[in-house]
């Protein structure tokens, strides 16, 4: 684990030198993870994209459970009336708002890590699992490309992909969040432009399936970009899909909000092959606390949001990706 400026100077060294690496970053930038890929600890599995480090197990046919132990309505009401009060005042425009979930599941962490399928996997032993759909970003031939995800629906509802695209609310949600990551991209690359907007994608779960809407968004780097890997990770950071916009006051309200430090929920992971990257964000997420299991999840809040309708997104994202 290092601080922020010293993981920035070892990307950029690694980077710079063309060594693989392995990344892990908090929500709060307090605690960076960076490991060689040749020096990775047993403790650490990945699979991003087909790249992966781990050590291939046999799953055993366990009766699978999941039950989920939500956050009383009136509570996740009472902060989302505190993030209302906030966006109207022009405070934000947009703010991610994530609550804990306590579950229980027959499954250990292991079990789930290998048998989920995800662009994005992570395990800590006994510590954590992620089995996330969302890039952060890559980067390749010299191009730095952002996917923010925005938009959820139940899939199974009559018309879901037309209802979705449809809705006001979460074509705002959505607008927001890519003119944000446009921004963003901005501060370190040229030429940025929205390739492709709004377009659906379906996530299989072990409860039911869903749609989510993404967008693409490119630009191009400099030469030297490899020496600037930890400079530019870093400067887009927090990501933008899971805080909101304006960022800096966004994320004192979320502070205010959520009562409790995000960790690594909500950061990101990633590993560089020595010419490329690519890394995704930390959500659905489990953490093991004591023998005990809380998955985190949330979503975004604008000021056409519905109370009822924010509280089951938050409900229908505590799933793990397989039947």
């Amino acid at each position: 684990m290092y601080t922020k400026q010293q993981a920035i100077k070892l990307m950029n060294t690694w980077g710079g030198q063309q060594l693989p690496f392995f990344f892990m970053i908090d929500f709060e930038l307090q605690k960076p993870v960076l490991h060689l890929l040749d020096q990775l600890p047993d403790s650490i599995s990945f699979d991003i994209n087909g790249v992966s480090k781990n050590k291939p197990i046999e799953i055993a046919e366990t009766p699978f459970s999941f039950k989920l132990n939500p956050v009383a309505f009136e509570t996740y009401k009472k902060a989302f009336d505190e993030v209302m009060s906030e966006l109207n005042y022009g405070n934000s425009y947009l703010l991610n708002l994530t609550f804990p979930t306590p579950i229980k599941t027959s499954l250990n962490l292991e079990s789930i890590f290998y048998r989920s399928s995800a662009s994005y996997k992570l395990m800590i032993k006994d510590e954590m699992v992620v089995f996330s759909p969302e890039p952060f970003v890559k980067i390749s031939n010299g191009k730095i490309t952002s996917y923010p995800m925005k938009g959820t629906i139940d899939a199974s509802i009559a018309n879901a992909k037309e209802i979705l695209l449809a809705d006001p609310k979460e074509q705002a949600e959505h607008a927001t969040i890519v003119d944000l990551i446009r921004n963003d991209l901005s501060k370190v690359a040229s030429n940025v432009k929205v390739d492709r907007y709004r377009y659906v994608e379906k996530i299989s779960t072990s409860r039911k399936s869903l749609l989510q809407v993404s967008s693409k968004i490119e630009g191009t780097l400099t030469s030297n970009f490899r020496n600037q890997l930890g400079s530019t990770i870093f400067s887009l950071l927090p990501a933008g899909s899971i805080s909101g916009a304006p960022k800096k006051k966004t994320l004192d309200i979320i502070k205010k909000s959520e009562n409790s430090p995000r960790s690594y929920f909500t950061g990101i992971m990633g590993v560089f092959d020595g010419v490329n990257l690519d890394s995704g964000v930390m959500i659905r997420f489990i953490e093991q606390k004591n023998d005990k299991f809380v998955f985190r999840s949330g979503g975004g809040i604008t000021s056409l949001s519905n109370v009822k309708t924010e509280y089951q997104e938050l409900l229908d994202k505590v799933y793990v990706p397989f039947n």
